[in-house]
């Protein structure tokens, strides 16, 4: 036969098949009977839609056709083009048999539930809620392909030294211990004054000024001719008295030795520094007259000084005597002076809920100076290890603090916790966990909003079960 006949008769045959096919009747569910070719055509139909957007993309929705202001068209949008956050892997999954379901729940996670299926006001399908989703130990439990996209990390409790720094502000004072002051026993005058000013550095023995005093001319002859004499002279009663006299006037011992050398009564004695420091009163002006307690010269020595910080009281159980500091001044950015608590006063300011801590420090280089602000840094905690957990592990409402334990298959127990100090970026935990439990410390709060949602639902479903 030739190839051209055969080929022709394949042609035939396949017409003929589908001619039957297409005037072939389909029952449907209704139990009438469509052609083929009806089919086609409903297969052809655009499917339904179950809302509109507007066609730029905005946030518009409408539940009815609808037109924007310069009179295009929304967006019509059918079922299988709605957005969905679920896993696709857990949609396709038809449900096992012998699962039962307990009751439907809101697909937009509204506290609605039916005991039947049923739509929403947009058209779409309750989600089916089956037994064991909803446990009722306490637990949530979140599907992993939502663990994965929400970034949900663990990490076990485990013990640390936790370390924390107390940052106040304060200013430096000046030792009260290290502040002399220059003034006159007797009545006095200034016969002359050295170059020094107010704020001038004086080292300890540094001549100040000279002073001409009738009670210390009267107390240096009496102390001579009781040097020169034969009967009282020496290191006996009658000297050691008139030297002592000379030193309740407060002669200064420089003064006196040069007394002794000389064995001749000054005109003026030289007074002198008696230490190491910056004048910070100058109040002696030559000629005048001063009488007895008027301050001539007021001098601070600037090698140690203090810190006045202003703790807040909050922070006040923490602090302790002996705690080391470091201070920082704003006006020496980058350096850094240590020093240690030496004293809590023990009062509290009512105004700004402050205590005052004194700490005291080493000032060589002459830096830091009276009313200079300071911030300081107060090291607290303890050298041993306490039970602690990452700070972002922790939910706190305020009146509570929890975490969320994760008990592994993507089930989460909220477990509620006593803190106790915090950090470096963790907390000590000191009721609620033990060591090795993991806890959630990423995107706990989603998990967190997923068990109440569940919790809220499952209210829901109790209230609606007859």
């Amino acid at each position: 036969m030739k190839r051209s006949v055969l080929i022709a008769i394949a042609a035939a045959v396949m017409t003929a098949a589908i001619a039957g096919v297409l005037s072939r009747p389909y029952l449907w569910p209704s139990r009438e009977t469509k052609h083929a070719h009806v089919m086609e055509q409903a297969r052809a139909e655009p499917a339904a839609a179950i809302y509109y957007r507007d066609p730029d993309g905005k946030p518009f929705y409408s539940l009815t056709p609808k037109k924007t202001p310069d009179g295009r068209d929304y967006r019509a949008v059918p079922a299988g083009a709605d957005v969905s956050f679920d896993d696709p892997a857990e949609v396709a999954a038809a449900p096992s048999a012998d699962r039962k379901i307990k009751y439907y729940r809101n697909p937009m996670g509204l506290p609605d539930v039916s005991p039947t299926p049923r739509k929403d006001s947009m058209g779409m399908d309750y989600i089916a809620v089956y037994e064991g989703e909803d446990s009722d130990d306490g637990s949530v439990k979140v599907s992993q392909g939502k663990i994965q996209r929400t970034g949900v990390k663990s990490e076990p409790a485990a013990r640390r030294v936790i370390r924390t720094m107390i940052r106040a502000p304060g200013t430096i004072q000046l030792d009260e211990r290290r502040v002399s002051v220059i003034a006159m026993r007797a009545e006095s005058y200034v016969q002359k004054v050295a170059d020094v000013t107010t704020g001038a550095h004086v080292v300890k023995g540094q001549p100040l000024m000279e002073i001409y005093s009738p009670a210390m001319s009267s107390a240096a002859a009496e102390y001579i001719s009781t040097l020169n004499s034969k009967v009282t002279g020496g290191d006996g009663p009658y000297g050691r008295g008139s030297r002592q006299r000379l030193m309740n006037l407060d002669v200064p011992d420089a003064a006196i030795v040069a007394l002794e050398k000389s064995r001749n009564v000054p005109i003026g004695i030289e007074w002198t520094s008696p230490r190491d420091g910056i004048v910070l009163e100058r109040n002696a002006i030559e000629g005048m007259r001063a009488q007895p307690g008027d301050v001539l010269f007021r001098i601070a020595d600037h090698s140690v000084v203090w810190a006045i910080v202003d703790v807040a009281e909050r922070d006040l159980g923490s602090v302790a005597v002996g705690k080391r500091t470091i201070v920082r001044a704003r006006s020496f950015p980058g350096r850094e002076f240590l020093g240690k608590i030496n004293v809590i006063y023990p009062q509290i300011n009512k105004e700004t809920r402050t205590a005052r801590v004194r700490v005291e420090l080493p000032n060589p280089d002459l830096l830091l100076i009276h009313d200079m602000y300071v911030d300081a840094e107060i090291e607290t905690g303890s050298a041993e290890t306490v039970l602690a957990i990452p700070e972002s592990a922790v939910l706190d409402s305020g009146s509570r603090q929890a975490v969320l334990v994760d008990r592994g298959e993507g089930r989460f127990e909220p477990r509620e916790v006593k803190l106790g100090h915090r950090g470096e970026g963790y907390v000590e935990v000191r009721e609620g966990l033990a060591e090795d439990d993991p806890v959630v410390t990423s995107a706990n709060f989603l998990i967190d909003a997923e068990s109440n949602l569940k919790a809220a639902l499952k209210g829901f479903a109790e209230g609606a079960q007859p």
